[in-house]
């Protein structure tokens, strides 16, 4: 008899009390599933990882722990850490006591069909399965073109990702103790997978519309979180101010020919424009090149500190199978 598969799956979690009610039994029904009909292990479990919610998420895991004992685990962060570090904080926990891990948004839109299809694509030897939206019906038209253009910049800017995915993946336990090797503080998921293992492939599904609640996922952070990737994994925009300023110098250059040709030529009128307009110029540009710069210097300057990127409050799980609530390394954030 082939040896059972020991799936654990992972849910970042903020302000959820909204859909938590209707997510948690479809995450069991989805482990019963693959117990049943796809030969995992009967202790294959779903990590819920409250970032510091600020509603009653966290009673509801904790309700949750109690109603399905071994089944439901959960991770309470001291704050705010954000989706990246919480997604982080549950990939942590499961390292070394899972075979694989499915990560998944707590709203459960990637559609939950295609999570057997990832397990067979692990089965057949792929360390790292990509979930790739082909359809997004549900997203409002504004997020639809922003995505587009994200990845097409991505790609100009030279970084290796996998165009409309997001952060629905599954991950063997040899991909996940290869990410327990990077050390970076400012985290960008999507980028690293290309580095963590070379055996990667990709599932496609729709997405459905969301179950209850509202996006965690504003404007505002879906800037911040691209920003992020630009400037973690490019150095592009660094050389883009070398060719602004080349370009620069030679617009000046030709302004200052022009401007010497009026005095020889007698020709010269008196005027702002001729001082303005550069003057504007090389102040606009050396602002931007000084807030690129700051960028990168600002990630050194984070990097060098080492804070901890999330700090763990509490540990709720009951048969953790070799992960305890008092492990030092849990409490003490990565």
């Amino acid at each position: 008899m082939p040896e059972l598969t020991r799936i654990s799956i992972v849910a970042p979690c903020y302000n959820e009390e909204a859909v938590l009610g209707t997510s948690i039994p479809k995450l069991i029904q989805l482990l019963d599933d693959f117990v049943v009909h796809h030969g995992c292990a009967p202790s294959s479990f779903a990590v819920l990882v409250d970032d510091g919610s600020r509603d009653s998420t966290w009673a509801i895991i904790s309700d949750a722990v109690e109603r399905y004992p071994g089944r439901i685990h959960g991770i309470k962060l001291s704050c705010n850490a954000g989706h990246q570090s919480a997604l982080l904080a549950g990939l942590t926990y499961v390292t070394g006591c899972c075979d694989a891990v499915i990560s998944i948004d707590a709203d459960l839109q990637d559609d939950l069909n295609a999570l057997p299809l990832m397990l067979e694509e692990f089965r057949a030897g792929a360390e790292i399965v990509l979930g790739v939206k082909t359809a997004r019906d549900a997203d409002p038209l504004f997020k639809k073109m922003t995505a587009a253009l994200f990845y097409k910049g991505m790609r100009w800017l030279g970084v290796d990702l996998v165009e409309n995915h997001a952060d629905c993946r599954l991950m063997s336990s040899k991909a996940l103790e290869n990410l327990a090797k990077f050390g970076e503080r400012v985290l960008f998921l999507r980028g690293l997978q290309p580095l963590l293992h070379g055996k990667i492939k990709t599932v496609s599904y729709g997405i459905s519309p969301r179950l209850a609640g509202e996006s965690k996922y504003p404007l505002k952070k879906m800037l911040a979180l691209a920003w992020n990737g630009v400037t973690s994994f490019s150095v592009t925009p660094l050389r883009v101010i070398s060719w602004l300023g080349g370009g620069v110098f030679f617009v000046s250059f030709l302004f200052s020919l022009h401007a010497f040709f009026s005095v020889v030529q007698g020709e010269a009128l008196p005027g702002w424009a001729s001082v303005t307009i550069p003057l504007y110029l090389l102040g606009g540009a050396i602002m931007l090149a000084v807030g690129i710069v700051g960028e990168y210097v600002g990630k050194i300057y984070v990097e060098v500190k080492g804070r901890p990127r999330y700090l763990i409050d509490a540990v709720v799980a009951r048969d953790v199978g070799g992960v305890t609530e008092n492990d030092a390394s849990l409490r003490g954030g990565k």
